[in-house]
C-alpha cells in the first residue's frame, strides 16, 4: 500500500513537472488576428517593453519576394502567397524568445496553427467588426478586404474567428488605446512568467 502511494505521488510529480517544462518552453509571443486589428504596432510595442526581438510575417515575406503584399495578390496569387507565408512562419517560429505578428490567415493553416499552440504563447487581438471595417476601408493595402462589401467583411471575420479563438489569450481591444492593451499582455506574461517558476 505504502508502495502504491509512493509511487502515486511520484506519478503526480511527474506530471506537473512535465505541464510546468512545458509551460516554460512556450517562449515566443504570437499575435493572431484579423488583418488592420494593430498585430504589427502592438506586437512592437510588446517586444520594446520586454526588449525581446520583433518579427513581422507580411513585412518578411515582402523582404523575401520584393514586392508589397497586395502586388504578391495581384501577380501570383493567394495559393502562393500562402505556400510563402507557411515556409516564413514555421522558420521564424523555430527561433527563441522572440515577439511574432502574424498576418491575417495565416492561424488558420493548420501547420502555422498547430505549431503555435503546441510550443507558444498566443494572443487574439480581437476588434468588434464595425470598427474593424472603418479602419479597412482607410487603408487599400489589404489585398482581401479591399475587394469585400462590408456585408462579406463581416462574414469572414465570423468564420475566422472561430479560428482565431483557439488562441491561448483573447484580447478585446475595443475602445482601448494601445498602451492599455500593451499593458494587459504584459501582466498577462508576467504572471505567467511567475507561476512557471514553481
Amino acid at each position: 500500500k505504502l508502495l502504491k502511494t509512493l509511487f502515486n505521488f511520484k506519478l503526480r510529480h511527474i506530471c506537473v513537472c512535465s505541464i510546468y517544462k512545458h509551460m516554460k518552453s512556450k517562449e515566443n509571443i504570437v499575435f493572431l488576428g484579423m488583418m488592420g486589428v494593430g498585430k504589427t504596432s502592438i506586437g512592437f510595442l510588446v517586444s520594446k517593453k520586454l526588449n525581446l526581438s520583433f518579427l513581422d510575417i507580411d513585412q518578411l515575406i515582402e523582404k523575401e519576394l520584393g514586392m508589397k503584399i497586395s502586388k504578391v495578390f495581384e501577380t501570383r496569387g493567394e495559393k502562393y502567397f500562402r505556400e510563402i507565408e507557411e515556409k516564413i512562419t514555421l522558420k521564424s517560429l523555430k527561433l527563441k524568445k522572440i515577439v511574432i505578428s502574424l498576418g491575417g490567415g495565416a492561424f488558420l493553416n493548420k501547420n502555422i496553427r498547430d505549431e503555435i499552440l503546441n510550443n507558444h504563447s498566443s494572443y487574439w487581438l480581437k476588434l468588434n467588426p464595425k470598427i474593424l471595417i472603418k479602419r479597412l476601408r482607410n487603408n487599400s493595402k489589404r489585398p482581401i478586404a479591399f475587394k469585400l462589401t462590408n456585408n462579406e467583411l463581416i462574414d469572414l471575420t465570423k468564420k475566422r474567428s472561430n479560428i482565431y479563438s483557439k488562441a491561448l489569450y483573447k484580447i478585446d481591444c475595443d475602445n482601448r488605446s494601445k498602451n492599455e492593451i500593451v499593458n494587459e499582455i504584459l501582466n498577462i506574461y508576467e504572471t505567467n512568467k511567475i507561476n512557471s517558476k514553481y
